[in-house]
């Protein structure tokens, strides 16, 4: 289902794009085939890497992602540049009727075809049109450019370090000032690692955090092609450890080989269990669940449950859940749970998306409450996709504990 929309979304993107990039600003020749062509190289491109990633090795698939995904974060801005261009064109073709129909009413009765014959004299037309459509489009397409640089820019530069500060009822105040540092959606991948990740590795212990946080999507790709991407991970210093859940985009790989590996650098996968943060003899406890689509990955054993994770805890102690989509939040809320870190959405990534993120997560990015449940959405580390972010900076969260 997931890939018939894909395909379906990109050929209707590419279709209009080729009616107001290439019919519209061209005649009928070979310039308008070679375009015609090209733009359907470049349309094939997004699919040739989503249904070659998973047998090509990661420095063959590199260059082919960054094309392929440059362009359709290109695409996407022309556009949209060119629907909002579109009143232009129609207010442009509703004042050639009025004209035309004006020049009818004026004219003179005269044989059909002759000198002032409306229907004889309408070659400027054409050129009008013409020039109309490829002033549009050089707009369009700078404003494509223009974004999509901005995007990539902002993408691959270094996340924002963002500090908040949420009071949890009952927190004992030996643990005010606990810090959590957070961060999701590291989608390590033939386009995003290396000296990025690093920085951000280097980011998170900058903030002396007691806790590290990581909720989902740290991976696109197997053990075996990210192994030395991931190997940063060992760097992290954290007082109380350095925690993982999964995310959707860990079972589109080798989960279990992931699972075994994750603890070889470091990092604690909590899977429907939890743990307890104490300092100066009180304590928090830290609990994370399997992401929600876990359940239908066909893994035994596999699947969110809050239940098992906050069996037999003391109620009087808060609780701190990791759950990588924000949509758990409701079961969150049910179970009493004090506070949840999620990520998943991105914020959105590439504006307008953030409105479509709605309509299926309850939060997009930053703090929002649930009844007696908080919950704050970090906007993620790397990308998906085109290796762009409009709208939703790259970002490390210092989650700061505080008691009342």
């Amino acid at each position: 289902m997931f890939g018939t929309v894909v395909l379906a979304a990109m050929a209707l993107l590419h279709a209009y794009l080729w009616l107001r990039l290439v019919r519209d600003t061209t005649r009928s020749g070979r310039a308008r085939r070679r375009l015609t062509v090209l733009l359907a190289v470049l349309g094939l491109l997004p699919v040739a890497a989503l249904l070659l990633r998973r047998t090509l090795p990661l420095e063959a698939a590199a260059p082919l992602d960054w094309v392929a995904y440059c362009w359709l974060g290109v695409a996407f801005y022309a556009f949209l540049s060119l629907l909002v261009l579109e009143p232009v064109r129609w207010l442009a073709a509703l004042s050639r009727r009025r004209r035309r129909t004006r020049e009818v009413a004026a004219a003179p009765v005269t044989v059909a075809g002759g000198p002032g014959d409306p229907a004889g004299d309408d070659v400027p037309a054409p050129s009008r049109r013409l020039f109309l459509a490829r002033s549009l489009a050089v707009t369009a397409g700078a404003v494509a450019v223009g974004t999509a640089g901005t995007g990539a820019y902002f993408a691959n530069s270094a996340p924002v370090v963002r500090r908040v500060p949420v009071t949890l009822a009952g927190l004992d105040p030996a643990l005010d000032g606990l810090r959590i540092v957070t961060f999701s959606d590291g989608h390590l991948s033939a386009t995003y690692g290396g000296r990025r990740f690093e920085r951000l590795v280097e980011l998170v212990n900058a903030q002396q955090p007691d806790v590290v946080a990581i909720v989902g999507d740290l991976v696109d790709g197997d053990v075996s092609e990210l192994r030395e991407e991931v190997a940063p991970l060992a760097d992290l210093v954290s007082r109380q450890g350095v925690y993982f859940v999964t995310g959707n985009h860990e079972y589109f790989v080798d989960t279990n080989a992931w699972l075994r590996h994750l603890p070889t650098v470091g990092v604690q996968v909590l899977r429907n269990e939890r743990v307890a943060i104490g300092r100066a003899g009180a304590t928090v406890d830290l609990a994370g669940i399997d992401d929600r689509t876990a359940a239908s990955s066909g893994l035994a054993g596999h699947g969110a449950d809050l239940d098992a994770a906050l069996d037999g805890r003391d109620d009087a102690t808060p609780v701190v859940l990791l759950a990588h989509q924000p949509v758990m939040v409701e079961q969150a809320r049910a179970a009493g749970v004090d506070l949840q870190l999620s990520g998943h959405t991105h914020g959105g990534q590439l504006w307008p998306f953030d409105y479509a993120v709605r309509l299926d997560q309850p939060a997009v990015q930053g703090w929002s409450r649930h009844g007696d449940t908080q919950l704050y959405v970090t906007p993620g580390a790397g990308y998906w996709g085109p290796p762009m972010r409009i709208g939703a900076r790259p970002e490390v969260t210092v989650v700061e504990l505080r008691s009342p």
